[in-house]
């Protein structure tokens, strides 16, 4: 079984477009012959998350962590429980292409690590802020870039490096590092690149909005 988990605290406002997209990704593995199941799971949430969520038939599971690395990894952990073998991970304030979920798999790793996009600029985002961000990523094959928000791995080697740290934040990235200190085979793809937010108001601190924030703080 795939399993896809979605870490949100308060989302609201963008969950549904992100599962939207993740539902079409589902159909898509599905008809291919996967079994795909969706898990959300709110971390303290006081907005309508958890009804969103419920309107499009996914499952939840609602947790008091405030911490964006604990909820991934008890998410991660309930899904392993009902069989998962491949752990598809992403954020509620993104949008994955249809061809995410096969696209991982034919990839044929442990590990899968893709790019991001930000599909639309904010306002108050000034040319030079853009500028200066495409010239410091690199959405190619063999790029470096880790995402919480498009990031796969297979059962096996998560178990092997202890999954996700409860971090408040880049835990995605000390995933990716004992991945890479256990051995485990990674391909770093710009073929299933994933809608992002270019929002201000950031749910994890050192986040993606706080490295917009930084880039911007840098051209002042």
């Amino acid at each position: 079984m795939i399993a896809v988990i979605i870490p949100a605290h308060n989302e609201a406002r963008r969950l549904g477009r992100c599962l939207r997209a993740v539902l079409a990704a589902a159909q898509q593995a599905q008809q291919a012959g996967h079994q795909v199941e969706v898990l959300v799971v709110l971390d303290r949430c006081s907005d309508g998350s958890a009804a969103v969520a419920r309107r499009f038939g996914v499952q939840v599971l609602a947790v008091e962590a405030g911490n964006v690395g604990m909820a991934r990894r008890v998410g991660a952990a309930h899904m392993l429980e009902r069989g998962a073998r491949w752990l598809a991970c992403t954020d509620a304030d993104s949008r994955v292409p249809t061809h995410w979920l096969l696209s991982q798999l034919a990839c044929r790793a442990e590990v899968v690590c893709g790019t991001v996009h930000i599909e639309y600029w904010q306002p108050w985002h000034t040319a030079a802020l853009r500028k200066l961000y495409h010239s410091r990523y690199q959405p190619r094959e063999g790029h470096r870039h880790v995402h919480g928000a498009n990031l796969g791995v297979c059962a096996a080697a998560y178990d092997r490096v202890g999954g996700f740290r409860p971090l408040a934040a880049h835990e995605d990235v000390q995933l990716v590092s004992d991945l890479q200190a256990s051995g485990a085979q990674i391909v770093w793809t710009a073929k299933h690149s994933v809608a992002t937010s270019s929002r201000r108001d950031s749910r994890a601190g050192e986040g993606f909005a706080d490295y917009l924030a930084g880039l911007q703080a840098q051209l002042l």
